[in-house]
């Protein structure tokens, strides 16, 4: 075990340090920290290899996964915390670990994460679940695209992300994420290992960034499409799309129009988005 690893187990435990410093976790900023270091481990070395160029925690909190992050390898951490009372025991551990983490105070929607340290840059995150999809979006946006993000969110959205056609959890998020990146639901993380206990499951999904959307279909429309099909996901697409052309709109598409939304593909549905544009010029 090195030097840095053996300093960080030595620290302070997390939840006297956040007794100290009085850090009472706030519902308005999603904050439900982990204390488990077994625990905090595994889901760092979820996003192995860390030892090459830089992670970017986003909502550190306390430092739970900054200090697992960083025993499990971490050449170069920068931990993102909006919470000026989490700063001061994310400082404590700055002055221990520096050069290799780096604490910023901010919002994490505000910054432009790509511009925070050297490439390949890797997200690695316990996201609040009251703007975890916002944030998901903002960083598959990113220009050079991440090399990769490993997330922890509410199980029902992991579902979401990950879902096959044909299945339930299958719509609008599934699509537009496998737009722009491939999805690995990793495992789950129970309620019972967050203070305070969520009232949900929370799942550990892997996302990877695609170079470039895997159709070229204007985006904006594809929603659109989407919103259309799955505002009424239980009937058939002859009836969502009536006021667009029915049945011989789908056809058009080589799409059954007594087919539902949750059994297309993405290309399928990338088709028809784009006949809806081109009939549009």
């Amino acid at each position: 075990m090195s030097e840095l690893s053996q300093k960080i187990l030595g620290m302070q435990p997390l939840n006297t340090a956040i007794k100290e410093h009085q850090l009472s976790p706030r519902r308005s900023l999603g904050q439900n920290f982990i204390f488990d270091i077994n625990l905090t481990r595994r889901i760092a070395r979820s996003a192995k290899p860390l030892d090459t160029g830089t992670i970017i925690e986003i909502g550190a909190g306390p430092g739970g996964l900054t200090r697992a992050l960083l025993i499990e390898g971490a050449s170069q951490v920068i931990a993102i915390e909006r919470d000026k009372r989490a700063i001061k025991i994310l400082r404590e551990l700055e002055k221990i670990a520096k050069p290799r983490l780096k604490v910023i105070c901010a919002d994490a929607l505000e910054l432009s994460l790509v511009e925070l340290g050297e490439a390949p840059i890797k997200i690695v995150a316990n996201l609040p679940f009251n703007i975890a999809t916002r944030l998901i979006f903002k960083m598959l946006e990113s220009t050079p695209p991440l090399s990769a993000i490993t997330i922890m969110i509410q199980k029902e959205v992991a579902n979401r992300l990950c879902a096959q056609p044909g299945s339930s959890a299958y719509g609008r998020l599934t699509l537009m994420i496998n737009l722009l990146a491939q999805t690995d639901f990793l495992f789950d993380v129970p309620a019972n290992a967050f203070i305070p206990r969520p009232k949900v499951v929370s799942s550990m999904v892997q996302v990877l960034p695609r170079k470039k959307p895997l159709f070229k279909t204007n985006k904006h429309a594809l929603q659109k499409v989407l919103t259309t099909a799955f505002n009424q996901r239980r009937k058939m697409l002859r009836s969502s799309f009536k006021g667009l052309g029915g049945s011989e709109l789908l056809e058009k598409a080589g799409i059954n129009p007594e087919e539902r939304p949750e059994n297309l593909t993405l290309k399928d549905f990338c088709t028809l988005t784009d006949l809806i544009e081109s009939n549009r010029l």
